[in-house]
């Protein structure tokens, strides 16, 4: 099996280092590129295709928002991680909305770290747990237009296994395979899962997900 190749940007050439350091002894997993800014992932990205890119925000020429939205536009077989300090949930939202498969705080550890490359490589999201706490308690407040109501009871039993494992991070055709029926099923389902929660996007299922105790 061929590693998953990897391509980290961020404008700190010693945070570059210290995620290759991190990541040097793991077989399975190959660093092939470093890019400075948004801008040079996308000139990498016309030479050699990473699985994978570790993706900081802040940066020169090009930023990290707008790199993964041109990315996800361009490349969109391509995963991308962000990988920063912020933890804001109006910032996160708009990431999530630009396609970013991940999102990983920098104070993580290198077993989050690996295992968040290795959920997304494998077609999964990965949100740190701080994260996913950070877009649950941002959209409780008030003028936000999430109103945390228990909506649980308008939910059919098939309806709430779905909303599980899209919580989880499974992909349309995962979750198909794991309760036998077709993914076009799975889509019909999650549509009706948005309307009946009232929410736009996986972000608002999770967090959904999150409020009533059906992940933690």
């Amino acid at each position: 099996m061929d590693p998953i190749r990897l391509l980290i940007a961020d404008d700190h050439q010693i945070i570059i280092d210290g995620i290759k350091s991190l990541l040097e002894d793991e077989d399975w997993l190959k660093v092939i590129g470093e890019a400075g800014n948004g801008r040079a992932v996308l000139d990498f990205l016309k030479v050699l295709t990473p699985d994978v890119i570790l993706m900081d925000i802040d940066m020169p020429v090009l930023n990290g928002i707008e790199a993964t939205k041109l990315i996800k536009e361009k490349f969109p077989h391509v995963k991308v991680i962000i990988l920063s300090m912020h933890n804001e949930s109006g910032l996160i939202k708009t990431l999530l909305k630009t396609g970013a498969d991940g999102y990983v705080l920098k104070n993580a550890d290198r077993s989050e770290l690996l295992e968040a490359i290795k959920m997304v490589s494998g077609g999964k999201s990965y949100f740190s747990a701080d994260v996913t706490r950070s877009l649950a308690v941002g959209d409780e407040n008030p003028g936000s237009g999430f109103h945390k109501e228990n909506k649980v009871a308008d939910l059919t039993t098939r309806e709430i296994e779905i909303l599980k494992l899209i919580a989880e991070g499974y992909s349309n055709k995962e979750i198909g395979d794991k309760l036998f029926i077709s993914h076009r099923t799975v889509d019909t389902h999650r549509t009706n899962l948005m309307k009946k929660l009232d929410v736009n996007n996986v972000a608002g299922i999770i967090r959904f997900a999150i409020s009533n105790g059906f992940i933690s």
